[in-house]
């Protein structure tokens, strides 16, 4: 078991500024074409936003590796069926319709 921790008002204020910050920013970005990685860009701002509560919100920072095992390997599985569905719509054939 794990020792209890305490996080302190300004830990989380300064990670609430950031997270607002964050949030403007991904307004901002959205206004902006960045052609093909304007999807990359908003899951980037959006990972790092996840990370920022994952570690102090859900208090995964203070917790047991076997956590950060688990979570790391379920990223990995998303990412991999982020992969192949990538996969599968850039190896498709456009087809000319007929009609």
């Amino acid at each position: 078991m794990s020792e209890e921790h305490k996080i302190s008002f300004k830990t989380y204020s300064n990670v609430l500024i950031v997270l607002l910050v964050l949030t403007v920013v991904t307004v901002a970005v959205a206004q902006v074409d960045f052609g093909k990685v304007n999807a990359l860009v908003a899951m980037l701002i959006a990972t790092i936003k996840a990370i920022l509560v994952l570690m102090y919100f859900m208090h995964l920072k203070y917790d047991e590796k076997i956590y950060w095992i688990i979570f790391g390997s379920a990223v990995f599985f998303v990412m991999l069926l982020y992969f192949f569905s990538e996969l599968d719509i850039i190896t498709r054939v456009i087809q000319n319709s007929v009609l």
